[in-house]
């Protein structure tokens, strides 16, 4: 078996019968060739059309097309004609042979095979087909020159003469080729070069002949061995199969050549053909950067074939999804990337892939993890040389992160204008129970002589008128986050009394945890409402595990970086405390989660719930500059998680208001667009010994101030009124008067237009009590100008 092949091709093996198939490929591979199969002549056509191998095995007896047919179509196809054809055949008829040599096969090989005819036969054509892809021009030249030679011997005696003429014949033809070409001995000794040689190893034809150049000399000696192999490989067969090496160039750099070469006759002379791969290896690394670059890219670049096999990955993919390129190459990308319930969002890129060959948009992926991935898609049909699809090349942007924004920001423009609706509503409301609380209040005063069923029902009437301020109020705190009185609060004291009221109230089948860190940091906030923000949080908890489960809080100290920052559109980069109140219950889907600060919004029955729960939870964490994330799936419990901006400081100990005392008969200016407003403020004032001069509008509260400015002590304006605006009218006021003490009113107002009146002294919001009316007025009072 000959074994001194330097280098093993590609062999196409054609039979329809798998144990010759079996057989050859066994032994081809064994002998270190490359081999691909077809079991048909019409399977052959198309892989040698698709990869050209470097031979050909072909059974003359098959199923479809026989291999005369097979050969004949082969070799009409310039993409396959130069292909050496090796028929196979059990029969020895020489019509047959005769007939498959002039269809252009090279060789007969006939069953059964004898194992080392197929090799040698195999080796041989094998090198011809070297020597013919890489010397066929020069040959072709070299053989006419060489029957000059032999006719101007046989009809010349002058041998010096023709040899001469036949010397510059092949000069000019060696001078005219691009490729470097060389005579030399055994011993690496150059005799003769063409130019295009000398340009190549910068090297001129002086040097050449005064012996300087050494083709073994220039060869770096990493390639000592690749050299003994062509030397060997020469003694035998006469010539070398070409291989790439390196020369030293005469400026001492290296440049990569690919040589080939053969014996000229018995003195062991060797033409070598030299060809310069500079610019080959230059595009070679071109490539490698561009690969370089697809790897580079953030983007998941990834090629398909038309079976939907993936065939590249990048390093981009590698990241988006997770899988390494060997985990993902060869596999099923709907079988990798997709849910199979989601194969259906891909109906339509596979049509407008079919008909204009691109196709881009956004699609709902799976990662290594089983977590979905949105990636905007953008999909080209790629075709072969004939036209043909024969892959899809595939870049998708990971926009995950985008798309959950996106969710964030229309769901806060949804609250938000909900939230102006729902301010809007809770003013006009304030403005009704205002006058209704302050008469039911009154009329208790004015009558305490009256029956015990009427002292009753005006008792209801007033507790009933506060509990809708209270409802009003919620509402209030959804739509802005009304601001309490600020201190510094020690979270993990509320916890445990949150904890506590669960104890005695929740049913036992609920377990409660607690996880507090020590050392947890301190908020500044309103306790009264935080309180309320983990009742809240508690109680739909507990309404969530109807069953019993397990209710879990804890709190820890965090620190909110930019990439967090930047996937929650309410939070900023620094310290918080983050509170999270977990349960075990039904948890929600996607459709309910994305509705539940809504307010009113609820899924218990009718009269369990009002739904404003949440969203007061809501409002009351934004107005502590706080946000609020829900994780939540169906069966598998929620988890709300309320992040507060920890503060620097310690707790200090509360004030007790001041006791109330009536007035002195300052004169106090009401001014309200609300007749009803007005005229209770007006009784509840004079009942407890003021003076009170009450105005419908800003206008109106001018001219009345304008006459009465040295007696008036404090005027309560509402904010919201037609014509002119509660801080219109007090900065008017302020200009009449700069030591004016103002009072606002309002039943809704968003907190950053009171910022812009500096010397408004207090607020009131509606509706209010007589003692927190007299209390306000009474602070006003004593305060310093």
């Amino acid at each position: 078996m000959n074994t001194e092949i330097a280098e093993k091709g590609v062999i196409l093996i054609v039979d329809d019968t798998p144990t010759n198939l079996n057989v050859l490929l066994d032994l081809l591979e064994t002998a270190e060739f490359k081999v691909v199969i077809a079991e048909d002549g019409e399977r052959a056509i198309a892989l040698a059309e698709y990869a050209p191998p470097d031979l050909i095995l072909l059974d003359v007896l098959m199923p479809g097309i026989d291999g005369f047919e097979t050969c004949r179509r082969l070799k009409t196809n310039s993409a396959t004609q130069e292909i050496p054809v090796i028929f196979l055949t059990a029969v020895s008829d020489n019509v047959d042979k005769v007939k498959g040599l002039n269809l252009g096969a090279v060789d007969y090989i006939t069953k059964p095979l004898n194992h080392e005819e197929v090799l040698a036969r195999v080796n041989t054509h094998f090198r011809l087909q070297t020597l013919a892809k890489r010397l066929t021009e020069q040959n072709e030249r070299l053989e006419k020159e060489i029957r000059q030679r032999q006719q101007v011997e046989a009809e010349r005696e002058q041998a010096f003469r023709a040899l001469q003429r036949s010397e510059a014949r092949f000069r000019r033809l060696i001078e005219s080729n691009v490729i470097g070409i060389i005579f030399s001995k055994m011993d690496g000794s150059i005799t003769d070069a063409n130019d295009a040689f000398l340009r190549i190893i910068g090297y001129d034809r002086a040097d050449m002949e005064a012996g300087a150049i050494n083709w073994q000399a220039m060869t770096p000696p990493e390639y000592a061995h690749l050299h003994q192999a062509a030397l060997a490989e020469l003694s035998t067969t006469g010539a070398f199969t070409a291989f790439e090496k390196e020369y030293v160039c005469k400026d001492g750099h290296r440049i990569p050549v690919l040589i080939g070469g053969a014996l000229l006759d018995e003195s062991q002379a060797i033409v070598a053909f030299i060809l310069d791969l500079t610019q080959h290896k230059q595009a070679e690394d071109k490539i490698r950067e561009q690969a370089a670059l697809l790897n580079i890219t953030t983007d998941a670049i990834l090629v398909r074939d038309l079976d939907n096999k993936i065939q590249y990955w990048n390093k981009g993919a590698e990241h988006v999804y997770g899988w390494k390129a060997e985990e993902a190459i060869d596999q099923n990308a709907n079988q990798l990337l997709y849910r199979p319930d989601s194969l259906k969002q891909l109906e339509i890129a596979q049509s407008s892939l079919i008909e204009s060959g691109t196709w881009q948009g956004e699609l709902y992926q799976i990662n290594k993890q089983g977590k979905e991935t949105i990636v905007a898609s953008r999909w080209t049909l790629m075709r072969d040389a004939q036209g043909q699809p024969k892959s899809v090349l595939t870049v998708n942007t990971d926009i995950t992160e985008k798309k959950q924004l996106e969710s964030q920001f229309l769901r806060m423009q949804r609250l938000e204008s909900l939230g102006t609706l729902a301010g809007g509503i809770a003013h006009d409301l304030n403005n009704i129970l205002t006058p209704v609380l302050s008469t039911a209040q009154l009329l208790q005063l004015k009558f305490p002589d009256a029956g015990e069923q009427s002292q009753h029902l005006l008792k209801i009437v007033e507790t009933n008128t506060r509990r809708g301020a209270a409802l009003v109020k919620q509402v209030l705190q959804f739509a802005r986050g009304v601001e309490g009185k600020r201190a510094i609060v020690d979270v993990k004291h509320l916890i445990h009394e949150v904890k506590q009221i669960a104890e005695k109230t929740f049913p036992k089948s609920i377990e409660l945890l607690t996880n507090v860190e020590p050392g947890l940091w301190l908020v500044s906030g309103d306790a009264t409402h935080l309180h309320q923000v983990l009742m809240n949080l508690f109680v739909n908890a507990r309404d969530a595990m109807p069953h019993g489960g397990t209710l879990t809080i804890s709190a820890e100290n965090l620190f909110v970086d930019e990439y967090y920052a930047r996937m929650n559109l309410d939070a900023s980069v620094g310290s918080y405390i983050g509170i999270t109140v977990k349960d075990t219950g039904i948890g929600m889907p996607a459709e309910i989660m994305d509705r539940i600060f809504e307010p009113f919004f609820t899924t218990k029955e009718i009269g369990k719930g009002t739904g404003l729960g949440l969203s007061t939870v809501r409002g009351i964490v934004k107005s502590h500059d706080g946000f609020i994330n829900v994780f939540s799936r169906v069966g598998q419990g929620t988890e709300f998680k309320v992040f507060l901006p920890a503060v620097e400081a310690t707790v200090s100990p509360q004030v007790e208001p001041p006791n109330l005392f009536d007035g002195n008969q300052q004169w106090i200016l009401v001014v309200d667009d609300e007749i009803e407003i007005l005229e209770t403020t007006k009784v509840s004032l004079e009942a407890y010994n003021y003076h009170v001069l009450t105005a419908n509008d800003g206008i109106e509260a001018i001219s009345l101030y304008a006459r009465y400015k040295h007696r008036i002590a404090v005027a309560l304006v509402d904010m919201m009124m037609p014509s002119m605006d509660g801080i219109t009218t007090i900065q008017t006021l302020q200009k009449i008067n700069p030591q004016l003490k103002a009072i606002v009113i309002s039943g809704f107002v968003p907190n950053d237009k009171l910022r812009g009146v500096g010397e408004i002294k207090n607020f009131i919001a509606k509706p209010y009590t007589i003692q927190q009316l007299l209390q306000t007025i009474q602070t006003v009072l004593e305060q310093p100008f």
